[in-house]
């Protein structure tokens, strides 16, 4: 049984120094240290010459918030375009109060049908029981 032991812990041995053969220590793979460059240093411009602003006063480049959301809503002062005049002199003009009542829930403005109402009109959910099915 000795023998047996010394067999398979030999058996072992030759198997495990084997396995240890494809590994080379001189080979890894390493970045190039002499890859790296010098970067130049950062300088001040000369002409670095900025006011810092008085406390409490807005920005000079940027209007207050009803301004800015204006620009984004609507643009600049950039002239209309011919067809631009032409369809707002054709659509008249419009009741003051008319986006409110638009808006009003009690306003029906478009018929979408009874399959859309019924999809307004459902319940919210938690999105547990939502399903999707595609025929085939």
């Amino acid at each position: 049984m000795i023998k047996f032991t010394r067999i398979l812990i030999v058996a072992a041995s030759a198997s495990a120094l084997a396995a240890c053969g494809g590994i080379d220590i001189g080979s890894r793979e390493r970045p190039d240290e002499f890859a790296v460059q010098r970067q130049a240093p950062l300088v001040i411009p000369p002409d670095f010459d900025l006011v810092p602003p008085a406390p409490g006063a807005p920005r000079p480049s940027e209007g207050t918030a009803s301004e800015q959301a204006l620009e984004a809503l609507f643009g600049g002062p950039a002239q209309r375009s011919a067809v631009e005049n032409s369809t707002i002199s054709q659509a008249g003009t419009a009741v003051p109060g008319i986006r409110s009542s638009v808006g009003d829930a009690e306003t029906f403005t478009v018929d979408k049908g009874t399959e859309v109402r019924a999809i307004i009109a459902a319940p919210e959910g938690d999105g547990q029981s939502a399903r999707s099915v595609i025929p085939s």
